[in-house]
């Protein structure tokens, strides 16, 4: 009986006096947005959009001189004679080489762009986060696409994209 009392002592005191008073705080940060929608972020993409366009108009026009050519070539088959037929043949096909190597590169170029892009635009968000959490005593800070549900009002992402343009107006790539 005395170990009863004390069991529901010990009990009773646990449940009552363990009440937590720290508060932990964590907001919902959507990052795809910061990326797209800041001033940077958009004309990054715009800028990459751009080049991107123009790269598929001027390699199109290059594929399409070149199935010209080839065209060309296989009506000529019959009138050249064999030597001279390899060698436009043999032409043709460095043409060709050079033009996937070219379009290669360019894609390349373009990746690299956008990869550079993004990551000057985390370089510079990581210090608008840290002085943001060290403002508003966040302890935790989450993507929105790793969230399921919660309220509006622990979404941070609006106030982040306003720092972030102050902070990067734009990016200067080329």
């Amino acid at each position: 009986m005395k170990y009863l009392v004390k069991f529901f002592v010990v009990t009773f005191y646990l449940l009552i006096c363990t009440h937590t008073f720290a508060e932990q705080k964590i907001v919902v940060l959507d990052l795809t947005y910061v990326l797209n929608s800041s001033k940077a972020g958009k004309g990054a993409q715009e800028f990459l959009k751009k080049t991107f366009a123009d790269n598929t108009k001027k390699f199109s026009d290059i594929e399409k001189t070149l199935k010209k050519a080839e065209s060309d070539l296989l009506a000529k088959r019959n009138i050249l004679d064999k030597e001279n037929y390899i060698k436009e043949m043999n032409s043709l096909r460095k043409k060709n080489i050079d033009y996937q190597t070219e379009r290669r590169s360019g894609i390349d170029k373009i990746t690299t762009l956008r990869v550079e892009a993004r990551a000057t635009l985390l370089k510079k968000l990581k210090p608008i986060l840290e002085s943001y959490i060290k403002e508003n005593n966040v302890s935790l800070v989450v993507d929105k696409k790793y969230i399921l549900g919660g309220g509006t009002t622990s979404d941070i992402t609006e106030v982040i994209v306003e720092k972030l343009n102050k902070e990067l107006p734009s990016l200067n790539l080329k």
